[in-house]
């Protein structure tokens, strides 16, 4: 007899096998992620990794070989999916995995499903080949693909209370982690600018490309002729690092693991935003990336704490 994904304190076989399945999805496509929650409980871990199994799904139906109608139509299947989870309809002996796993973790903790659908309409604008004239725009599809990420992956923090941060304070911490996702999103464009002209994408704001002669598409290993390609990148760093300062204010207000799981993550972005910093032309001429000591000193300082203190230390507004 089938029963309901529950969200019980105690997993049945399917309902972890299902987990196993995402983490595995999660530790063969996202490394960097995946370096991250490992430092976070058994029960936050399989949680994220159904989050990620299932926004991964969304962005390989964006990213995949199918006609602009076909993607349309499996975006549209995705979010049924979503409607049944949100219904109850999903069953332990469903053969989806990714379907079981996000299931029985939004039993067992406040995951704002809603947000999946911001990740489905971010990566319609994507199929619809969505272009964007100003930092207000790219803001706009940023937050559907990255901040939505924030805002799930909170529902699986919680923020912590009695760490002498006031209930205003507390209630912030949606904005912080839309904004932490923003600033990791804007990374990952600096990184992909080269991979993403390739396929015929555009995400630098338009305003920001005319701006430092920049406007022709970055489909070579150096900068178009009479651009100042360093000045833009530098321009884009600085507001990313703006981005990253207001974002990790989330620190401060999550627990001990789940602080260190996302310092490891955005710390290893904001590490890759310096590395691009002090070389804007190595975006063009391959993927950007931290070798593995990097990554692990990035996580010994979120286990340890450094980069929240660091925050509480400098207050509001001043770069960690």
């Amino acid at each position: 007899m089938s029963r309901t994904v529950k969200g019980s304190p105690h997993a049945s076989a399917p309902v972890l096998a299902a987990y196993r399945y995402c983490e595995a999805v999660t530790g063969h496509q996202a490394r960097n992620f995946a370096y991250g929650i490992r430092l976070l409980p058994t029960e936050k871990r399989h949680a994220m990794s159904a989050l990620y199994a299932f926004s991964r799904r969304v962005d390989d139906i964006g990213d995949g070989p199918l006609d602009p109608e076909a993607k349309r139509t499996r975006l549209a299947d995705t979010r049924a999916l979503l409607d049944r989870m949100r219904g109850g309809g999903i069953e332990e002996d469903d053969t989806d995995p990714v379907a079981v796993a996000l299931a029985h973790a939004a039993h067992r903790f406040p995951i704002p499903l809603d947000a999946l659908d911001e990740l489905i309409d971010g990566v319609l604008m994507d199929v619809a080949g969505q272009t964007y004239e100003t930092w207000d725009d790219l803001k706009v599809y940023c937050r559907c693909v990255a901040g939505a990420i924030g805002r799930l992956s909170l529902g699986v923090f919680g923020t912590a209370p009695g760490t002498g941060h006031s209930e205003d304070e507390l209630e912030r911490a949606p904005a912080y982690a839309d904004t932490l996702g923003l600033a990791l999103q804007l990374t990952n464009i600096l990184r992909d600018v080269r991979e993403d002209a390739a396929t015929g994408r555009t995400y630098l704001p338009a305003d920001d490309l005319a701006k430092f002669g920049c406007t022709a598409a970055f489909r070579s290993s150096t900068a178009p002729p009479d651009a100042d390609f360093t000045g833009l990148v530098h321009f884009e760093v600085r507001r990313a690092r703006a981005l990253f300062t207001e974002g990790f204010r989330l620190l401060p207000l999550l627990d001990r693991r789940s602080g260190a799981c996302v310092a490891a993550m955005a710390g290893i972005y904001r590490r890759l935003l310096d590395r691009i910093a002090k070389d804007p032309a190595a975006v063009l001429r391959g993927r950007v990336s931290l070798p593995g000591h990097e990554k692990a000193y990035v996580a010994v300082r979120g286990l340890a704490g450094l980069d929240a203190r660091a925050v509480e230390r400098r207050g509001p507004g001043r770069p960690v």
